[in-house]
């Protein structure tokens, strides 16, 4: 308990984006499938760090420094905040991809493909930041044992998190099983969530000075902005479009 009311004290920013999941997901698909969302994604993510940290799998070889342990609660080698960190990530990619795909007929492995993908696109700003923690409040809590060509953060970095979102969110949807015949739900507070995210990490980009990896992370997040607008846009059109096909046939 100690070790958990440390990470608390550490990690507070980290905290208060899981409470807003919490709030945000009991409003959108009801607090027992917000909890089954956490339950099915923590063990996903805890075991791919772990993964990783072993043998470089998915997301590449890195290490913890475990300069904060008996600070903070390690689980296994694998800070508790870090796989925990991938619950509201998820939630906010999975909010976001409902947005994106509402009136399109889409399967459960397409909505996980691209959850998944819009969890990876947050890791664009958060992995290399995170790498420089010496130089903010993070720490100096992990490495990757060969760098990385994308502002220190290997390639096989974002594969994996755009594999293990996906893995997630489809795992959670086998769970849950999601009528989606029924109304989508409240997930502008989960969108909202997600560019909280997105902006904290590019505040703190800025602050440490990296303006070249801000620019990066808000190029890309421009352009996918960009995307989801011309989506979301001419989806009513192709319900029309589809609609008509059928009323013809």
């Amino acid at each position: 308990m100690d070790l958990l009311v440390g990470s608390l004290a550490l990690r507070p920013y980290v905290f208060l984006f899981l409470a807003a999941f919490l709030i945000a997901g009991a409003c959108d698909l009801g607090l027992r499938r917000t909890l089954l969302f956490g339950g099915v994604v923590w063990p996903i993510a805890w075991a791919a760090e772990w993964s990783s940290v072993q043998v470089g799998i998915p997301f590449g070889l890195y290490h913890y420094t475990g300069l904060t342990r008996g600070q903070e609660l390690y689980v296994d080698g694998i800070p508790f905040f870090s796989s925990l960190s991938f619950t509201f990530l998820a939630y906010a990619a999975y909010c976001l991809t409902r947005r994106v795909l509402a009136g399109i007929h889409a399967s459960s492995a397409s909505r996980a493909v691209l959850a998944g993908f819009f969890m990876m696109m947050l890791d664009v700003v958060i992995d290399p930041v995170a790498v420089r923690g010496e130089r903010w409040f993070l720490g100096n809590l992990f490495y990757y044992a060969n760098g990385g060509v994308y502002f220190g953060v290997p390639l096989s970095n974002f594969a994996g998190w755009w594999l293990v979102g996906a893995i997630a969110v489809f795992a959670y949807e086998a769970c849950a099983r999601p009528d989606r015949s029924r109304d989508p739900g409240r997930i502008g507070p989960g969108i909202a969530l997600y560019y909280a995210v997105f902006l904290f990490n590019l505040a703190i980009t800025g602050w440490i000075g990296e303006w070249k990896l801000a620019s990066a992370g808000f190029a890309f997040h421009a352009l996918m902005a960009l995307a989801i607008v011309t989506i979301v846009g001419w989806a009513p059109m192709r319900s029309i479009l589809e609609t008509g096909r059928v009323e013809r046939a």
